[in-house]
């Protein structure tokens, strides 16, 4: 099946077009041996601060994001372009790097003088470093992330300099100097270095590391393997197995686009293969490599900054999330299903296909590091230490195979590799955290709070239909770490506030709705990756991925409506009676979109099977009885109408 495989620079192309994180320097010369160096250094840091403890959280901070902004401005150029085309690193980004690193560490240095001038106050110089770095962090997020989020951080701080000017008393506030502004963004805890950025030098780093370690040991096509194994043989079978395989490719990746690329250089080809249109192969890959944050034992950065916000251990959040992912990827795997049944195409034929059962006797070993870590989290153990173990037996699995057994310039590229790929996502919390810091320092909460109730009516139905509106907005143009700090600052407080909601259910509710942004259009990149990968148009392949994906705009108004699917106050019986109710009312609603259930649909019978599959989304008896009795008379209507044609 690897002659089907896309051709590396043809995916590596795609990555860069569509994933900014990507768009890195390849020829810098004599500053390659600075950025190994510092790397190298930065990820033997998190190895050591995660095995013996971490340091003050402002020291601790300080060596992530100031080692991070100094090889953000060595590797990523001020222009996205033909970086290969590009050799060297032009004198003023060296000098942003090591003045980034200089800015970085004389928090150290200095720390207790900066602490003292808390009550003292700051002097000329202090505040000279706090304006360098905001903007340095601004700098380096544009480059790593992209333009929309440095809007949005941007238009936050003069929101903080100037809210005395606005006319509406709903925002409006008294304004605070600048050197103010500066000063608490930068030195205070509530500011770039808060609760972002402090999750992200605890926890995030280390099981982006470990999803590094994973790749090295050769487990990404071993799950292709495995996917297509299983399911490969059944109707449609290439798009189920790539369904699978980028669930289990999103364990280990943290970005929608980069998953996208790298399952779907090998499983988009196939599907068209398979006769499946360009457009739905694209959309398939792109909706399950989205859904791969929502993953659990692994999932998005954002859900390690949840832990903080809702103050319960990470293996409640990774349980929570278990069942509406179970959810997520099922209805995906059911709208395949119900695309390959209306164009008729079949299976792999079974000789072409690996045996299951010889692929994990063969290569079972390499789940050993995915049991290791849900097995410590699940027995109390620290997210740290749950990661310090996944990547200390990820890297003995390497060692099974001789062609994945590295050497030590192969340790040395690992090493680098996990401070290369954390790079985006500590500038992204970084410039998060000067959201955050505006809204707590102007109250901005609370008045966006107000707000969503006042335009809701006080409705619940309204109020998380406008807040997952604003997720979507945002996530066009923040990564989902950041969008998930704005929301739900912003946005979750006011539901669980007003409508008594459980905040685990909310704060999942603002994650999904971040994540999902990735396939909605106008802007979706995950789906104009995979759309380029496919060869199809990108737009059209934006839609086929919102249709697929439909069980990810029902399924976060479920686990609300129905916070037993989150493991609130649920029971064996309760949790199954939710689940059953959910999928059956997912498939409903992916068959009317579809437009197919046991044969090709009427519009009326699509209008009545997505209303009752809506109706089993209500936690009420009632709603559940009539939707199962109005499913089960369109599959008795449609199945009589097939046996009578085929008779």
């Amino acid at each position: 099946m690897s002659k089907d495989q896309l051709q590396p620079e043809h995916a590596e192309a795609i990555l860069e077009k569509y994933d900014r994180q990507s768009a890195v320097r390849h020829h810098i010369g004599k500053w390659g041996w600075v950025v190994t160096f510092l790397a190298v250094y930065l990820t033997l840091f998190h190895l050591y601060t995660g095995y013996f403890g971490t340091f003050q959280t402002q020291i601790q901070g300080a060596v992530h994001l100031g080692t991070a902004l100094g090889l953000i401005f060595l590797l990523y150029p001020a222009k996205k372009g033909k970086t290969k085309e590009r050799k060297g690193v032009p004198w003023y980004d060296v000098v942003l790097a090591f003045t980034s690193l200089f800015v970085g560490y004389y928090k150290i240095v200095f720390f207790d003088e900066i602490l003292q001038a808390r009550v003292t106050g700051y002097s000329l110089l202090d505040f000279t470093l706090a304006v360098l770095g905001v903007l340095l962090v601004l700098e380096a997020t544009r480059r790593t992330v992209g333009i929309p989020i440095i809007v949005v951080a941007s238009v936050a701080i003069l929101y903080a300099l100037f809210g005395n000017v606005i006319p509406t008393q709903v925002l409006s506030h008294s304004g605070f100097a600048f050197d103010k502004v500066m000063t608490d963004l930068w030195y205070r805890e509530n500011g770039i270095f808060g609760t972002p950025i402090q999750i992200s030098s605890k926890f995030i780093f280390l099981f982006l590391f470990f999803g590094v370690v994973l790749v090295k040991s050769g487990i990404g096509q071993f799950f292709n393997d495995l996917a297509f194994a299983v399911t490969g043989r059944f109707t449609g079978g290439t798009a189920k197995a790539a369904v699978i395989a980028s669930a289990f490719q999103g364990m280990i990746s943290g970005s929608s686009v980069a998953n996208t690329v790298a399952s779907g250089s090998f499983t988009i080809p196939m599907m068209k293969k398979a006769k499946f249109k360009p457009e739905f192969a694209g959309a398939t890959e792109a909706s399950a490599s989205t859904g791969g944050q929502l993953m659990p034992p692994i999932m998005g950065a954002a859900a390690f900054i949840m832990v903080e916000y809702i103050g319960v251990p990470y293996s409640d959040i990774m349980l929570a999330a278990a069942v509406p992912a179970l959810l997520y990827f099922s209805g995906i795997f059911i709208g395949t299903h119900f695309e390959a049944k209306k164009q008729g195409i079949l299976g792999v034929p079974k000789h072409e296909l690996p045996e299951a059962k010889e692929l994990l006797l063969k290569k079972g070993y390499m789940l050993l590091p995915l049991i290791i870590i849900v097995f410590t989290l699940l027995s109390g153990f620290t997210p740290q230490r749950a990661a310090l173990l996944g990547i200390a037996v990820a890297f003995a699995v390497s060692f099974f195979r001789k062609d994945t057994r590295m050497s030590l310039r192969q340790i040395l590229n690992t090493l680098e590799e996990g401070a290369r790929v954390a790079l985006p996502v500590i500038a992204a919390v970084a410039c998060a955290g000067i959201i955050a810091g505006v809204v707590g320092m102007t109250g901005l909460g609370s008045k966006f709070a107000a707000g969503i109730i006042a335009l809701a009516g006080g409705t619940l139905i309204l109020a998380l239909f406008y807040t997952m509106i604003a997720c979507l907005i945002l996530g066009m143009g923040l990564p989902t770490t950041a969008n998930y700090v704005v929301t739900s600052t912003v946005a979750a407080p006011a539901l669980i506030n007003e409508f008594g909601l459980a905040p685990i259910a909310v704060h999942l509710f603002v994650f999904y709705f971040g994540i999902v942004a990735d396939i909605t259009p106008p802007v979706c990149l995950a789906a104009f990756a995979g759309a380029g990968i496919a060869r199809a148009n990108p737009f059209k392949t934006g839609v086929t991925a919102v249709k697929l994906a439909i069980a990810a705009f029902i399924v976060p108004y479920i686990f609300v409506y129905n916070p037993i699917i989150v493991l609130v106050d649920a029971t064996p019986l309760s949790l199954l009676l939710a689940v059953v109710t959910a999928l059956i009312g997912m498939a409903a609603v992916s068959s009317s979109v579809i437009g197919f259930f046991v044969r090709r649909s009427n519009g009326w019978e699509r209008v009545v099977l997505f209303i009752a599959g809506l109706s089993l989304i209500s936690p009420e008896n009632i709603s559940d009885v009539v939707g199962l009795v109005v499913i089960a008379f369109i599959w008795l209507l449609q199945k009589r109408r097939a046996d009578k044609t085929r008779s």
